[in-house]
């Protein structure tokens, strides 16, 4: 019975997996409200890509075709959030993007539009010093007020994790609010 050892070990690393993980909350109508009047900060995880978890070895970050992309699924998902948004009214403003093309075309699919931000890029990788170059970049940008249409910053999981301490799924939202010392305060979850 070697496999019993086996699956405790299994089971116990399962658990040390899952307990970061906060899923995200169901939206509800003040939620909805708020976006409506606009002027919050929308991070939003790039939508289902095909299976993996990071990038092929090798990838070039300027060749679509050396990442992980988004699936069919994951595109069609992108163009629903957009249209969820003008269905409910929410203005959408500035739309910053990871560079990653996974997150380009949710951008672009779901808003139509998308600017290219390096501070958005994966983290998934960087070292402390890089990771910690793009938080303070981020902080300072968050810095400056944004009135008016709601701001959407397209990124990746491991950002909003450093961002936000929020866990999303792909395609999945943390709405919040640009604080004057560049932190965030995160008014709720959405996956519209």
């Amino acid at each position: 019975m070697r496999r019993r050892p086996f699956l405790l070990r299994l089971s116990a690393v399962a658990g040390i997996l899952a307990a970061p993980f906060k899923p995200a909350l169901a939206a509800d109508d003040a939620l909805v409200a708020r976006l409506r009047r606009g002027g919050h900060i929308i991070l939003m995880r790039h939508a289902a890509t095909v299976p993996g978890i990071g990038d092929p070895a090798g990838f070039v970050l300027s060749e679509c075709a050396t990442q992980r992309n988004l699936s069919d699924a994951g595109r069609a998902d992108a163009a629903r959030i957009g249209a969820a948004f003008q269905r409910l009214a929410i203005p959408v403003g500035e739309v910053l993007s990871s560079r990653w093309c996974r997150c380009l075309d949710t951008a672009r699919l779901a808003f139509g539009k998308a600017e290219p931000a390096p501070m958005l890029d994966s983290m998934f990788d960087d070292g402390e010093t890089q990771r910690d170059a793009k938080l303070r970049q981020l902080a300072t940008w968050l810095k400056t007020p944004r009135g008016g249409a709601n701001t959407v910053l397209v990124t990746h999981d491991v950002n909003i994790r450093a961002l936000a301490r929020e866990a999303v799924r792909q395609g999945e939202m943390v709405v919040a609010t640009a604080r004057p010392d560049g932190k965030l305060g995160v008014v709720g979850s959405w996956r519209p």
